[in-house]
């Protein structure tokens, strides 16, 4: 007899589950991201560009091994309408070897990585970090298991407690003078703590691996997933081996300090919705009118949130790289402002991703992503001509193509797919954060001899006012009812 691991209890509305995963997860990830910019604030005043450029290095390819190690089988695991105890163990196990595997391929392969840059320091920094894919091996299954019951407070608090330990030994660490190992042992930190409390908070104890559970379906998911990945994968750091190759690490570390502060931010804001989105919307696989209005509803979520943030940090880049980074970094402002743009495109298309996972249309995903990635490359080696803000100007305008592209190829593997909903949707948010940017860009200009921080005030309250003036066209009046009604009918009903 098979034990089944799906724990949506049946008096419990998935709607009501949802508004609170959200809830949770939204206020956690706040505090998350809170610290994440204390961590940039901080760190960017005790290291250098060259410090963070060589992370930055060694990240961006030994980084790969990590898509390898889920391998897809962490959203296979949260995706399956089933999984049994023993499909779950053997998962775990499959997971755990490939994350061994990969810490001894980074860790013997560090002399070619640092032989690629040309830069020999990068070697025992290398196989230090080879430690971090290991861990993660382990804690895969952890997590997805408590992503799939839908235990979001629970990952709230393994996330905030996870970031809150590598920024405080980072922290000493940077005061001490060790410069990039501050982030080397800052990863590996909150690494091993997310393992050793997703295990105790799961109170599973894997089993041992048999054959015949049936994981077939759940690799050819994964398979399709990491293929998927990879391709990501290699356009989210084209970028990043382009300015090390071409301009070297001190030029890196002034374009990657603006990129982790925005990307990472972005993608650390998006997660929470991401999380419930995927599994609530596995769950209404048969149910396509509530499955569209959910997702479209998400879009809107993202786009009079995440986006509207994103328009102050695009008009606003030059005051808020100073408060944030530091005078140092005054380099990195125009690229601060347009990967904000580009961060904002991506997040009111991102509803995309989680109809592509949510369906399982994983070779649908890799075909659009491969085609997006290539486009994408070019677009950089392009924009490197003109420096390092050229690249951040060829990641937005590869960006700007995406969106249209992700729809259409998603219109193409699925029938019934409200296409026309969805576009107004983007260009309405799109056209009202634009708005919002100029906005606060003005009003940088017209406070800049009152100081920094009285520009960045300025520049939020401009954006705060554009969208408050926006509430005059029906349109963003309808998206706000539409946003207000969707919560209460969560709350009141199950899906």
């Amino acid at each position: 007899m098979v034990t089944s691991l799906d724990q949506t209890a049946a008096g419990d509305g998935l709607g009501r589950r949802a508004v609170r995963g959200a809830t949770v997860t939204i206020v956690g990830q706040v505090g998350r991201v809170v610290v994440q910019t204390l961590s940039v604030v901080v760190l960017a005043r005790l290291l250098t560009p060259n410090d963070y450029g060589l992370f930055a290095m060694v990240v961006s390819v030994a980084g790969i091994a990590e898509v390898f190690r889920d391998f897809g089988l962490s959203q296979a695991a949260v995706q399956a309408k089933t999984l049994s105890t023993a499909q779950r163990d053997a998962l775990f196990w499959v997971n755990s070897a490939i994350g061994v595997a990969l810490g001894l391929i980074i860790f013997f392969g560090s002399w070619t990585i640092a032989g690629f840059f040309r830069h020999p320091e990068l070697v025992p920094l290398t196989q230090a970090i080879s430690v971090v894919f290991v861990i993660n091996g382990v804690a895969t299954q952890f997590r997805a298991s408590l992503t799939r019951s839908l235990r979001f407070t629970a990952l709230v608090l393994i996330d905030f407690g996870s970031t809150l330990a590598g920024l405080g030994l980072a922290i000493v660490l940077g005061i001490l003078g060790f410069g990039v190992w501050a982030l080397a042992f800052q990863l590996i930190v909150q690494s091993a703590v997310v393992l050793g409390a997703a295990a105790a908070i799961c109170r599973w104890l894997p089993g041992r691996p048999r054959r015949g559970v049936g994981v077939r379906s759940f690799l050819r998911f994964g398979s399709h997933m990491v293929a998927t990945q990879i391709i990501t994968y290699a356009g989210n750091n084209a970028d990043t081996v382009t300015i090390g190759l071409a301009f070297g690490a001190a030029p890196l570390g002034i374009y990657n300090r603006p990129y982790q502060l925005v990307m990472n931010i972005a993608n650390q804001l998006r997660a929470p919705i991401t999380n419930v989105a995927i599994p609530v919307l596995s769950r209404l696989q048969d149910a396509p009118k509530r499955y569209w209005e959910f997702a479209r509803v998400g879009q809107l979520a993202l786009g009079y949130t995440i986006v509207a943030a994103l328009s102050v940090a695009t008009g606003a880049a030059g005051p808020l790289t100073e408060i944030l980074l530091g005078h140092k970094w005054l380099e990195s402002a125009p690229v601060l402002s347009l990967l904000s743009a580009s961060a904002a495109l991506q997040t009111l298309g991102y509803f995309g991703y989680w109809v592509y996972v949510s369906k399982g249309i994983t070779k649908a995903l890799f075909n659009f992503n491969l085609v997006s990635v290539i486009l994408k490359i070019a677009f950089l080696v392009v924009g490197a001509f003109w420096g390092v803000t050229g690249v951040a100007a060829g990641y937005f305008l590869s960006t700007l193509i995406k969106w249209p592209l992700s729809l259409a190829w998603i219109a193409r593997a699925i029938d019934g797919v409200p296409i026309r909903v969805f576009v107004y949707g983007f260009v309405r948010m799109a056209t009202l954060a634009g708005l919002g940017a100029g906005a606060a860009f003005l009003a940088t200009l017209l406070t800049e001899p009152y100081g920094h921080w009285l520009q960045a005030i300025a520049a939020l309250c401009a954006v705060l006012c554009t969208y408050a003036l926006a509430l005059l066209l029906p349109a963003v009046r309808r998206d706000v009812a539409d946003l207000a009604a969707a919560a209460r009918m969560l709350k009141r009903e199950p899906i």
